[in-house]
């Protein structure tokens, strides 16, 4: 197996997505860490979504992997805007948990379709991916809804004092 520059690029910006977004479930939210292990996600996640743009060798031309891409892009700056802007944004801490929820969620569908693609055979490609995005999906809509009321009151209250 060749990996080219970009392939690498991507690889790293890729397992420093994972760790980061686990990392931010862990940790207060609100505070300085939460913001610098954020931040650091975005990044990563910005380097992870350009370098996948490109990346051909798949399907040799844009395909489904550059449109979920397309929709990465958009979940992080739809949970960043809000947040830069949280002053002039209404309920901004509602668009912000729940599209950096759904972005790590993508982050994790699209971790185990490229796992599960690489170790089983080829012919079940579609499968494979689907069934991985399915699982995750729904895994990570209970979470996130399970979770929201917690995380979402913990940092109105820090945001009061």
């Amino acid at each position: 197996m060749t990996l080219s520059t970009i392939g690498l690029v991507h690889l790293i910006a890729a397992f420093v997505a994972l760790l980061t977004g686990t990392l931010i479930f862990f940790i207060n939210k609100g505070g300085l860490l939460h913001r610098r292990i954020g931040y650091g996600y975005v990044v990563s996640m910005l380097v992870l979504n350009l370098s996948a743009f490109m990346i051909y060798r798949l399907f040799g031309k844009f395909g489904p992997f550059h449109v979920m891409a397309l929709f990465s892009t958009a979940s992080i700056l739809g949970g960043m805007v809000p947040a830069l802007f949280r002053h002039r944004v209404r309920n901004w801490l509602q668009w912000h948990y729940y599209f950096m929820n759904w972005s790590v969620v993508g982050l994790y569908a699209a971790f185990w379709a490229e796992t599960f693609t690489r170790t089983l055979p080829m012919g079940q490609f579609w499968p494979i991916v689907v069934g991985a995005t399915v699982t995750t999906t729904t895994v990570g809509a209970i979470l996130i809804r399970r979770n929201a009321a917690r995380f979402l009151s913990v940092v109105r209250k820090k945001a009061l004092v």
